[in-house]
């Protein structure tokens, strides 16, 4: 840890912090001395309580970081009095690439002797954790932050107190600092390097390595066209998609492909750094399938890169669509690496059409998609990330017509792009 926290310390007070609380992002700063601001919102809902704490993951390692905040949540969750309620937090340098660094907010009892202060004195002392803690000053309203010492930096001046002030909210959300190659990856040496540090943690990243290259080529486009299907799910992909491979007698794929199956329950269960790694990587996977068969058939896949992207973005980006980076952005482009299919289509559909499709089915749903029905917001910023990836663009269908309706429209498309 000590790498990483030094490397905070000297623009410390330069840094924003943010807290997820009641659906929303609450922010402030700190500073040396108090010029008369007001109290931070996220302090002033704590009529209660004069102590919080604020746990802040700093590993220099970003695989032991990833997985020390995917676990830090469940032991503080088990560990603490429901009382806590416990909050995402992280802290950022605004404007500057990768300074995000991630972790959790929560109330506190009173008293340095406290069950609370004893369990995250051990934090402190064992994990890559850097443990902060807010005190109600005597006035009953400024807010002072405290830094605490931790094992392995020595070196930190943790005599200083910062009072909490406001600030504003930056231009986008903080977690779009750190979406490349951490949420979105856009080479196949990132993806790759991300599971290859895992292998001694992760039996079964070896295994995923061994179906993979240890590197790919940039391909060029391919010999037959490559028609990508995207989609929420019950938007009458399977049909479309089924439908097409027979009138084009084309091969029918799948990103992840089923080789890869096996593993995927495993990498959903870990944090979005490793999960998005695999899931990656089962696009080059993919990517190698399509080079090889493209040279004698067309080729037509079940999601491909846009919805490995879509996912990742909205799940990280929290909040409205004001909050995603602009159009235009990196974030947005196709990886140089990865094959580009002749088209992509998107199928959209009202949400309460494809609810009731939902339930006709009768299926079980994925995390993501539990997600999508009882949050909306999440819904549109996974359809405005589609509508924003570029290179290729999605050419958006509507889904609420009959299967041959819209499988009439989706060769019209195909025809007109790519001349079959």
């Amino acid at each position: 840890m000590a790498r990483r926290t030094m490397s905070l310390l000297p623009h410390w007070s330069s840094r924003i912090f943010s807290v997820e609380l009641d659906g929303a992002s609450h922010y402030f700063a700190i500073q040396e001395k108090h010029r008369g601001e007001e109290v931070p919102r996220v302090f002033r809902k704590l009529p209660d309580h004069d102590r919080c704490y604020s746990l802040l993951v700093c590993s220099g390692d970003r695989i032991r970081g990833a997985k020390v905040y995917g676990e830090l949540k469940d032991k503080l969750l088990r560990l603490l009095s429901p009382e806590c309620d416990l909050s995402p937090m992280s802290s950022f340098l605004p404007n500057v690439k990768d300074s995000l660094v991630k972790g959790y907010f929560f109330k506190g009892s009173s008293g340095s002797c406290s069950p609370t202060e004893r369990l995250l004195r051990d934090f402190a002392q064992r994990d890559p954790v850097l443990v902060c803690s807010y005190l109600r000053g005597e006035d009953g309203q400024l807010w002072t932050q405290h830094l605490w010492p931790h094992a392995e930096s020595q070196l930190m001046d943790v005599s200083k107190e910062y009072y909490v002030v406001p600030s504003e909210a930056p231009d986008h959300h903080p977690s779009t600092l750190n979406l490349v190659n951490s949420d979105v990856f856009y080479s196949f040496e990132e993806a790759y390097e991300v599971l290859k540090k895992c292998g001694d943690i992760i039996p079964e990243a070896k295994s995923v390595l061994e179906l993979l290259p240890s590197r790919v080529e940039a391909r060029s486009k391919p010999a037959s066209p490559v028609i990508v299907i995207e989609g929420l799910d019950a938007t009458g992909k399977t049909t479309l998609t089924q439908s097409l491979r027979d009138a084009l007698r084309a091969v029918l794929l799948q990103s992840p492909p089923q080789c890869m199956s096996p593993w995927r329950a495993r990498f959903d269960r870990e944090p979005p750094l490793i999960r998005r790694a695999f899931y990656a990587l089962g696009n080059y996977f993919t990517a190698e399938t399509i080079a090889q068969q493209s040279m004698e058939t067309p080729v037509i896949i079940d999601r491909f890169w846009h919805s490995t992207a879509a996912y990742a973005i909205a799940t990280a980006v929290s909040g409205p669509l004001c909050n995603l980076p602009d159009e235009g952005s990196e974030v947005y482009r196709w990886p140089s690496d990865l094959l580009q299919p002749s088209l992509v289509v998107l199928l959209t559909l009202h949400p309460e059409e494809r609810k009731k499709r939902l339930r006709n089915r009768g299926q079980g749903k994925t995390e993501e998609e539990q997600e999508l029905d009882h949050n909306r917001l999440f819904r549109l910023r996974v359809e405005e990330v589609y509508r924003r990836i570029s290179g290729p663009a999605c050419i958006t269908v509507d889904a609420s017509p009959s299967a041959d309706q819209v499988l009439q429209q989706v060769l019209l498309l195909i025809r007109g792009k790519c001349h079959l």
